[in-house]
């Protein structure tokens, strides 16, 4: 088992192939194509003109995706030419001061992209040279990604100073928010309904479910009536959708199974949108009750990272192929995270261990906590790229203060993540050597 927590994401890297990724190109005026031209000087960096081309119209490209047909267009080269000079600075420093990348170890990740591409080492290179990539300049792109987030990771983190007053004062607001919270435990059979079905139909599957119904009643256990007539993603759990703060819950959820005790299924049926359910309340727990104990989850990813030769919304898409392929039975999670996802926990098909709250990026969590048992997530962006999500199990377990004021300086180390790394680029900039050249 991989327990892919913040500190391993950070290691993952852009390796796959497919859609053409090679990882981000970067070298020196040698490796200019004839034609292309010198945009800017980076320490002993360059950018091509070329780059500069393609990142504008990625940004193009996004701006009208995201609805802003009145972009200017100099602004938006300025920007693409900001961010690849931003890039070498990052690259430049990583090769000088990043932990050192043996021959060996590169060998592995390479070895591990011809696998995961189901490509021979042979047939990797006559892809690359089909896309126009020297072998030698590939296997140096891959050791720049790695020593790159290796140093990250580093200096960013040794930027971030967490104290005792912050972390008391973490605690203290959780506490706060916790005071009569309440979390419940919900299972449910769901009917589901088309929206605009006829009558006929309607009354068909209000029949179903109040078979189902009157088969709990009659002694049967609900897990198992789920199993045979729920038509959800939580079929598979006997129904449970695992336990949540109430405020995160549908209101209509909330109120029907309010007078409930614990283990009780609700006497009559919920009519919603989606159709008809039946409700048990599995558990209700208070705020003192929360207090001590977390939610710990197990959970599967993919990850794909985005880069120059795989725009966001192509990895995005690719991730949307592979949930409609699990959710029809082509493929499972566990296959499809072998075969592509770019990270360590790919060999163990993704799975990333048993976690405590703030052991993963907010973005990751807050998509995880989110989902019910064994559903699947659409692509969750975060630094490190796009990941699709599958959560296996949670459990309740107790916590002791000092795990407690762990899990707190972890949770505060991400929100200060952010700054601390504008921070550092801020400061390589300013003490780099940059050179722009005028090539349009």
């Amino acid at each position: 088992m991989t327990d892919l927590s913040i500190r391993t994401l950070a290691g993952a890297l852009s390796l796959a192939l497919a859609c053409g990724v090679a990882g981000a190109q970067t070298g020196s005026a040698s490796n200019l194509k004839p034609g292309d031209h010198i945009a800017a000087v980076v320490n002993q960096d360059v950018v091509a003109a070329s780059e500069v081309s393609q990142r504008f119209e990625r940004l193009r490209a996004e701006a009208r995706q995201r609805g802003d047909t009145g972009a200017d267009p100099d602004a938006l080269r300025k920007q693409a030419l900001e961010a690849l000079i931003e890039d070498r600075v990052i690259v430049t420093y990583a090769r000088e001061n990043g932990s050192r990348v043996d021959e060996p170890e590169l060998d592995r990740v390479v070895g591990n992209v011809a696998t995961q591409n189901k490509l021979t080492l042979e047939q990797l290179r006559e892809r690359l040279k089909a896309e126009g990539m020297d072998y030698k300049r590939f296997r140096d792109n891959l050791r720049d990604q790695m020593m790159t987030e290796r140093v990250r990771e580093r200096e960013v983190q040794g930027r971030i100073r967490i104290t005792d007053g912050e972390i008391d004062k973490y605690l203290e607001d959780k506490r706060k928010q916790n005071a009569g919270g309440v979390q419940l435990n919900l299972a449910q059979i769901l009917v589901p309904v088309a929206e605009g079905a006829a009558e006929s139909v309607v009354a068909e599957r209000r029949a179903r479910a109040e078979a189902a119904l009157k088969r709990i009643q009659g002694g049967e256990e609900f897990a198992k009536v789920a199993r045979e007539v729920s038509e959800d993603g939580n079929k598979a759990r006997g129904g449970e959708i695992g336990l949540r703060p109430a405020d995160r819950l549908p209101d209509v959820f909330v109120d029907f199974v309010r007078d409930l005790k614990s283990g009780e299924t609700a006497p009559t049926l919920l009519r919603s949108g989606a159709g008809f359910h039946v409700l048990k309340l599995v558990q209700r727990r208070d705020g003192s009750e929360a207090a001590t104990l977390v939610t710990q989850t197990h959970a599967r990813h993919v990850l794909l990272r985005p880069s120059p030769q795989l725009p966001a919304e192509v990895a995005a898409n690719r991730l949307m192929e592979f949930k409609r392929a699990i959710e029809a039975g082509r493929s499972t999670f566990e296959q499809v995270a072998r075969e592509n996802s770019e990270d360590g926990s790919a060999e163990g098909g993704g799975d990333l261990g048993w976690v405590s709250p703030g052991g993963f990026v907010p973005e990751f969590e807050e998509a995880m906590n989110a989902l019910p048992l064994g559903g699947i997530s659409n692509p969750v962006p975060s630094r490190f790229g796009l990941h699709l999500i599958k959560v296996e199990e949670r459990r309740e377990v107790e916590v002791d203060p000092k795990q407690l004021r762990e899990q707190a300086r972890n949770a505060l180390r991400e929100q200060k993540y952010e700054d601390a790394y504008q921070d550092w680029v801020r400061d390589l900039r300013a003490r780099a050597f940059v050179e722009l050249r005028e090539w349009q």
